[in-house]
């Protein structure tokens, strides 16, 4: 299956299911590395928008690229409202902007579908000169009580399943050869708590889960509602989990 086409039927448990980014995060990109309502922003692999509209209520430019059209018409019926808002429909490797065209780059959490050659070379075309760019990820803790038991039920019903988090604890090296080996790390905590609607969407959001055409959907749901029973309180579920973020 082609990589744009992995989050097909996805994008309303997509939009519903997955968290934003840690504030913290997002104050700190206009505190401390330079964004600010003038910033021009490229957000690479855009999705349903998520990134996109924190950095919109901060009063930056954005031209959201989304290759999927299902993500992008998403993003666009949800922020439509923001003037400084441009969905482009393009792909990590050739987003159609301008030579010189961004002050910065923002990638949540979709860098591991990448060729990071050719997204490498796409970045030193339309990034203006010492322009920063953005990896970024929510990372849930893998060890936690429920993580452990969300992934064996994963790995019972879902072919694909591979590990949480974008295997991005495997993905390192493909980090630090994009960027020559000169990065940082950081990483923000950003607890999340679940209803029952926004768990069950969360785990039907993702690329390898099962769809309802899927010959075992109906027991993957099951489990998951069962989870859900076990591990919430007060019909809320706290999932442990951090903003991790990589940057030139």
């Amino acid at each position: 299956m082609d990589n744009t086409t992995k989050f097909n039927k996805k994008a309303d448990a997509y939009s519903s299911g997955r968290p934003a980014y840690s504030p913290a995060f997002i104050d700190e990109l206009y505190s401390k590395y330079g964004l600010n309502d003038k910033s021009v922003i490229a957000a690479i692999g855009s999705g349903t928008g998520i990134l996109t509209k924190q950095l919109l209520e901060k009063g930056s430019t954005v031209y959201a690229v989304e290759p999927n059209g299902e993500m992008r018409a998403k993003a666009e019926a949800a922020l439509k409202s923001f003037r400084n808002f441009h969905s482009v429909n393009g792909t990590a490797e050739n987003t159609g902007l301008k030579d010189g065209s961004v002050d910065f780059i923002t990638v949540a959490q979709a860098f591991h579908w990448f060729d990071i050659t050719l997204f490498k070379k796409e970045c030193n075309r339309i990034l203006k000169p010492n322009g920063k760019i953005f990896l970024i990820w929510n990372m849930r803790d893998s060890a936690a009580e429920i993580s452990v038991a969300q992934s064996e039920i994963c790995k019972k019903y879902c072919p694909d399943f591979a590990g949480f988090n974008g295997g991005i604890r495997n993905n390192e090296d493909k980090i630090s050869a994009f960027f020559d080996g000169k990065f940082t790390r950081t990483e923000y905590d950003n607890p999340l708590c679940y209803d029952r609607e926004k768990f069950i969407q969360r785990g039907l959001s993702s690329s390898y889960s099962l769809n309802e055409k899927d010959e075992n959907f109906d027991k993957y749901l099951q489990a998951l509602n069962e989870l859900f029973d076990k591990y919430s309180v007060d019909g809320i579920l706290p999932v442990p989990n951090k903003t991790q973020v990589y940057k030139n």
